[in-house]
């Protein structure tokens, strides 16, 4: 029988079969790193958009603030516009009053009484003033009464001094003062 040696041959094979599997553990490998790669790649790319988009909203929301403060402030100048206009209308209506209260004073006003003086305080009026007789305040008081302009005629004091002409008393009468429409809208 002849000699055979198969030794040789397996030892090829094995360092084939050795060689095969470190070609294929480099391959895994090399395909693992490059899955790893591309994987990090991929989260770096979505987490480089994600911080962009949050750059977006953070300039879109300051912009926004930088928005709502410059309305609120124009909200603050268009309140005070108002709120000049409403004052000037107001004076721009009140502005004839005074001169119905003074011709309303002067309508009132009965013979033989006369006003040595008058101060406002508020939308009272205190009136000083000299008469002939007391029947002659009364009849002022009644024509307040009366008066569209005036109400709650209050006297408070009726005096004939030595000082004063022969013949007049001082009276002290306060009233207050309305609007003719103040009446009308509390009636409704």
């Amino acid at each position: 029988m002849a000699k055979i040696n198969l030794r040789p041959w397996r030892e090829e094979l094995r360092a084939e079969k050795q060689q095969q599997f470190v070609v294929m553990i480099l391959g895994a490998a090399i395909i693992a790193a490059g899955l790893a790669f591309l994987w990090k790649s991929d989260m770096e790319s979505r987490i480089a958009n994600q911080q962009s988009r949050n750059a977006y909203l953070e300039t879109a929301m300051k912009d926004l603030d930088s928005q709502i403060k410059e309305i609120e402030s124009l909200r603050r100048k268009r309140d005070e516009l108002l709120a000049r206009m409403q004052v000037i209308q107001d004076l721009q209506g009140k502005r004839p009053v005074i001169v119905r209260v003074f011709d309303e004073l002067v309508r009132t006003l009965p013979d033989g009484v006369y006003y040595r003086s008058l101060v406002r305080r508020g939308d009272t009026l205190q009136l000083v003033g000299m008469s002939e007789s007391n029947s002659r305040v009364s009849g002022l008081m009644r024509s307040f009464d009366g008066s569209e302009w005036f109400t709650s005629p209050n006297l408070s004091n009726v005096s004939s001094e030595g000082s004063s002409k022969a013949g007049y008393s001082e009276f002290n009468l306060s009233v207050k003062q309305q609007s003719p429409d103040s009446e009308g809208e509390e009636a409704e």
